[in-house]
């Protein structure tokens, strides 16, 4: 895990946004990151220090001297952290970090910063629209620090625009995905292909046929890959996922046909590919040219086989290091080793509707891997940290 054994420094301001830190601790600790909080004496009127202290496992401090009279030090506080994040960061806060106004622990601490710094704003609309606010975020970003842009959605005013401090999950991402970046680069020079998220047959122009994937393993494999420096070309189904790295050449289909067609377009040119694509196995053989309307009380409609991407690919495989995914629901393993065969697959990744947690929708999965001469069996994970185990184990297969 990127996070494990990372020390980090999280600076709390006086702001409504700060109960949100709660949320952003646990996670933290979750991914076995070890946590230091300090806080400005405003931020006390939002959270306390025993329920901050019991989520991260060590004392808050907020002021230079505890009720003993000891000095809690800021510089050495500074100098431990690999990475300091501001959340919330208020206006008042962010405008005494670029100007040097030192008159707080937090402040004190981040002027000692020799660690990369992340800063998550959170205040009123207009507050973060202000001419004052852009150039003192722009002041940050110059120093070299990070900025975690606050969100869109209903305030603490009761108004609605920017200014949300960024969700939890957002900033340990950004986090992440820092610490990711200097990775090394195990697949570069290399062109990985993906299809990702589900298919929809058309039935009439309103209707369709589909399922319920949502794209998410798909596109965390893309930003995984992506970060290991592969060109990657993610072919995806309709997904509501965003991407957010240079290296992933988005194309977005509707159909099987279409995914097909752009698969192979791309193929030829590919050293890895990873059909994750819950594609429909069937399509309506007519399709209406006008909306059915409800006039029966049954309705039958005439399917036909859609073309198999992956079997496809399999034959089609010269050089390419082929890696299917199967979704069970009875005879899983069976199955997925019946699939790796008939199909000509390297790998083969199957998850089971039945494990808690796995499956479509969810942020979390649990796989098993099986290649021709065994099978290796992972936990339940964040999509994100499957997407490692699995790319990991690509890179094993190719180096063998």
């Amino acid at each position: 895990m990127s996070l494990s054994g990372k020390k980090i420094l999280i600076a709390i301001s006086g702001g409504i946004a700060a109960y949100k830190i709660h949320f952003l601790i646990r996670d933290f600790v979750k991914k076995g990151a070890e946590i230091q909080v300090i806080m400005t004496p405003d931020a006390e009127n939002f959270v306390t220090k025993l329920s901050i202290s019991t989520l991260s496992k060590k004392p808050v401090y907020s002021d230079f001297y505890s009720d003993n009279g000891t000095w809690n030090s800021h510089v050495e506080m500074a100098l431990w952290a690999d990475v300091m994040i501001v959340a919330p960061c208020t206006a008042s806060t962010l405008s005494k970090m670029v100007h040097g106004l030192c008159d707080n622990l937090v402040i004190a601490t981040y002027m000692s910063a020799k660690c990369p710094v992340f800063i998550a704003p959170a205040m009123d609309l207009d507050m973060y629209a202000h001419p004052s606010t852009t150039k003192n975020l722009e002041l940050a970003e110059s120093f070299g620090h990070h900025i975690i842009p606050a969100e869109s959605g209903e305030l603490a005013s009761g108004l609605i625009g920017q200014g949300r401090m960024a969700e939890p999950e957002t900033i340990v991402h950004s986090i992440e995905d820092f610490f990711d970046s200097k990775t090394k680069k195990t697949l570069a020079g290399k062109t990985v292909l993906i299809t990702a998220g589900p298919t929809y047959e058309a039935i009439d122009p309103v209707r369709f046929i589909g399922n319920h994937s949502s794209g998410k393993m798909g596109f965390s494999l893309a930003e995984q890959a992506a970060k290991r420096g592969a060109k990657v070309i993610l072919i995806s189904g309709p997904s509501a996922q965003k991407i957010n790295n240079e290296n992933i050449e988005l194309h977005k289909v509707t159909s099987a046909k279409e995914m097909l067609s752009k698969v192979l377009e791309f193929y030829d040119t590919t050293d890895i590919g990873i059909a994750s694509a819950a594609v429909a196995d069937y399509a309506p053989k007519e399709i209406a040219k006008e909306k059915i309307k409800k006039n029966d009380e049954n309705l039958t409609i005439e399917l036909v086989k859609n073309p198999d991407i992956l079997k496809t690919m399999g034959e089609k495989k010269t050089h390419q290091f082929l890696v299917g995914f199967a979704l069970e629901t009875q005879n899983e393993e069976e199955n997925a080793k019946g699939k790796l065969e008939k199909k000509n697959l390297d790998m083969i990744v199957l998850n089971s509707l039945r494990d808690e947690g796995a499956g479509f929708k969810n942020d979390t999965n649990k796989i098993k891997i099986f290649t021709k001469t065994g099978k290796t069996e992972f936990d339940l994970k964040s999509k994100d940290e499957v997407a490692k185990d699995i790319l990991d184990f690509v890179e094993s297969q190719l180096l063998k």
